[in-house]
């Protein structure tokens, strides 16, 4: 089966039809989250396989009765929520009677093993870490967690042909040394401290490279490549250690999307264009995953440059802070930095045209200040 740019295209155009319109935003409740899981519970096998710390359920869905076995796993870090709406949009995508050919090949083909929310303490928190503030990608060797034990007794038991190993990545990342955010970045994880590569990495590899160039039509020059140290207690290292061919998805920045609505379908079209890769055993593209610009930490959320700060001309860098509250994801406004940053880039940019940035809450002007306030006004900078 070919699945041309058309049809991509498509995909963008029509996303509604498919959309979890229940998560949206950064922060997924775990009523919406729950109410998603009983809304599907008549159309495909959802199973319960454990508890986490806190003895919530950690579920998994089986779609497709195909030969070919893919597990896939997002919010293993709790505050990592795009790859999650991806899958379950990927999920209905699958169960659209609108796709009907492609659903049916995609069924046909493949059996997946989908885990939406490994770590659902973390997801409640909205923090990186479970119950035990361990890193879940961090324990894939001592299995000290619930949830950790979780995932490796489905990889055991289902044995599958390729995983998906499914994160969000920070806002600060470019694709490469460039004015260009990483919008989706990939790894295809090293199997040995040499980094050698084999026969399951290229697989991976290619992989990787397929997605990249469907993507570039849609997002150019924004997609990147994680650096690829080993570490055996990251789970993607361990399990192509093990053999099997394992993607890492890193949900990134596009812009001022905040809310990574616009990340969610690149995603999507990523899985799916993986999935078409495996379909036709076309593994033959790996050097090309080459071609992508590893990422570099080059990105603030916003500069005011150009600000007289005690008489000299410096570049103002803030970072955004998320805080849960209320159930939303609130972006609070933090210094980052105080100097030149001529060779940084930002998702927002203002010029100060060298005029001074105001403190209106009697404090002076530092880093790691937050700010309450942050808007422009007259071209005086209010914060």
């Amino acid at each position: 089966m070919n699945l041309n740019l058309d049809f991509y295209k498509s995909i963008l155009d029509n996303y509604d039809q498919f959309k979890v319109k229940k998560l949206i935003g950064r922060y997924l409740s775990e009523s919406d989250l729950l109410a998603t899981f009983k809304d599907l519970s008549h159309r495909i096998e959802i199973k319960n396989e454990g508890f986490s710390v806190e003895k919530r359920i950690v579920s998994s869905f089986k779609l497709g009765t195909g030969s070919k076995k893919i597990l896939i796993w997002s919010q293993m870090h709790g505050n990592e929520t795009t790859t999650t709406k991806a899958v379950m949009d990927f999920i209905h995508f699958c169960l659209d009677s609108k796709h009907t050919q492609v659903s049916k090949e995609i069924l046909n083909t493949f059996t997946l093993k989908i885990i939406p929310v490994l770590n659902p303490d973390g997801a409640y928190r909205y923090t990186r870490f479970n119950a035990n503030s361990v890193d879940l990608n961090r324990d894939a060797t001592n299995l000290n967690e619930p949830e950790s034990q979780i995932l490796r007794r489905i990889f055991e038991e289902f044995q599958p042909d390729f995983c998906f190993n499914m994160h969000d990545q920070r806002t600060i990342f470019s694709a490469g040394n460039q004015n260009k955010s990483a919008g989706v970045s990939f790894l295809s994880p090293a199997y040995n401290k040499s980094r050698d590569v084999n026969i399951t990495r290229q697989k991976a590899m290619s992989l990787i490279a397929s997605a990249n160039s469907i993507l570039q039509n849609f997002i150019p020059n924004q997609v990147g490549r994680y650096d690829d140290q080993f570490n055996i207690n990251c789970v993607g290292d361990y399990f192509q250690n093990r053999g099997v061919p394992t993607v890492l998805f890193e949900a990134g920045q596009i812009s001022e999307d905040y809310k990574r609505e616009d990340t969610r379908k690149f995603i999507l079209i990523s899985i799916l264009e993986m999935l078409l890769s495996i379909m036709n055993e076309n593994f033959n593209t790996y050097s090309e995953y080459f071609e992508i610009p590893e990422n570099e930490k080059l990105f603030y959320d916003v500069i005011i440059r150009n600000v007289k700060v005690n008489s000299k001309i410096k570049d103002i860098a803030i970072q955004y802070e998320e805080v849960l509250s209320n159930q939303s994801i609130n972006f609070v406004p933090k210094i980052n930095e105080i100097k030149d940053l001529s060779s940084f880039f930002a998702h927002r940019t203002i010029d100060a045209e060298n005029n001074f940035l105001q403190i209106i809450e009697g404090d002076s002007l530092n880093v790691n200040k937050k700010l309450s306030k942050f808007n422009i006004s007259d071209n005086v900078f209010v914060v």
